[in-house]
């Protein structure tokens, strides 16, 4: 039975060592608090704003400021810079976090296209921050594709938090 990571890989089109290649540099050093705060509003405006009905729909039931705001304290966190996200919520455990949404790989697309879209408008990042960030994304966006799947097959949240470190 393939891993979830080993699910994401197949169905991101990146490996692990280019999805966690953020490990490697301090991309919040490098970046900045402001750039992630930039790039959860630039995104969510997108998300809230979308054309897609069914896409919008999964946010519903989520108030815009305060997903803007798990996304940036995730993002600095995993990305180099002081735990804002556990210190607040605790350990962020994506699958368990994202089991009441329908995470499927057209969701998963929609939501990789309107990150891509953010991270181009943010002007401060640069481009080899924005491919290793990217990859990261995308990679993650399928983990929690794999987690799903797992979810709806036997009913739990899988236990290994992988991409959430």
């Amino acid at each position: 039975m393939q891993s979830l990571q080993e699910k994401a890989s197949e169905w991101s089109g990146v490996d692990s060592a280019d999805a966690f290649a953020i490990d490697n540099t301090n991309l919040f050093q490098k970046l900045g608090l402001q750039t992630f705060i930039n790039l959860s509003t630039i995104f969510y405006n997108r998300v809230y704003d979308d054309e897609e009905e069914w896409f919008r729909s999964i946010f519903v039931n989520s108030k815009k400021e305060e997903a803007i705001q798990n996304q940036y304290e995730f993002f600095v966190q995993r990305m180099g810079g002081p735990p804002l996200y556990s210190q607040r919520k605790g350990h962020p455990a994506l699958i368990g976090r994202h089991r009441p949404f329908p995470v499927t790989h057209q969701a998963a697309e929609r939501w990789l296209h309107h990150m891509e879209k953010a991270v181009d408008s943010t002007s401060d990042i640069d481009g080899d921050s924005k491919i290793k960030m990217m990859n990261f994304f995308r990679h993650t966006a399928f983990f929690l594709v794999a987690g799903d799947e797992l979810k709806n097959q036997n009913g739990r949240v899988p236990c290994k938090h992988g991409a959430s470190k």
